[in-house]
């Protein structure tokens, strides 16, 4: 279900001897969506607030034996780190996880050097009149993925790709739609989306 991870991580930069911070990052699945390019950074972070997955996560890293990697049990809408001191922040289906999610993107760009880069996968509904440029979702759509996504305590918000495009100076903006194995008459829309925190 998971659509569009790989293909965010393969557009987002890996500065050498940078951070990359990834908030949510459940069982650090997407550390391995770097491929080699995880060894270009001197400092990963992984966050989350699951105690659960987070001990899956330590597993995967000794698995791998990633000497860069660490991690953080900690709310993303306040994790304990210095400002400015990321290249790369990251949420992979895990924004609309997070109540607060206006805090967590703010908290986000507070982390974020100037010129960083912000890079999100998520599922999500269009505003009912969406901006230009943006995809148009049908009342079904608007209606139904929200309360179906709600069984599994994932709220997709129509404010969030707007709020995005508003905090970070856009990169790529990609709306698109998949598959479900088990209801394969539906599809349900993601969004990819790449920002830049503007310098000051």
């Amino acid at each position: 279900m998971l659509h569009g991870r790989d293909e965010l991580f393969a557009a987002l930069p890996s500065p050498d001897g940078g951070t990359w911070v990834d908030l949510g990052c459940g069982t650090a699945r997407n550390a391995e969506a770097w491929g080699d390019r995880l060894g270009d950074f001197n400092e990963v972070v992984l966050v989350d607030l699951s105690e659960s997955l987070l001990g899956i996560a330590q597993k995967r890293i000794e698995d791998r034996g990633w000497s860069n990697v660490r991690l953080l049990h900690a709310d993303a809408t306040k994790v304990d780190l210095p400002p400015g001191s990321a290249d790369v922040v990251t949420f992979a289906y895990s924004l609309t996880m997070i109540p607060n999610w206006f805090a967590a993107i703010d908290h986000a760009r507070t982390l974020l050097k100037p010129g960083g880069t912000i890079g999100i996968v998520d599922f999500y509904v269009a505003k009912k009149h969406p901006g230009e440029g943006r995809r148009k979702h049908s009342w079904f759509r608007r209606t139904f993925w929200p309360i179906w996504f709600a069984n599994d305590n994932v709220f997709p918000n129509p404010d969030l790709l707007p709020y995005l495009a508003e905090r970070f100076e856009t990169v790529e903006i990609a709306e698109e739609s998949g598959k479900i194995m088990w209801i394969p008459l539906l599809k349900m829309p993601y969004f990819r989306f790449v920002g830049r925190k503007r310098s000051l």
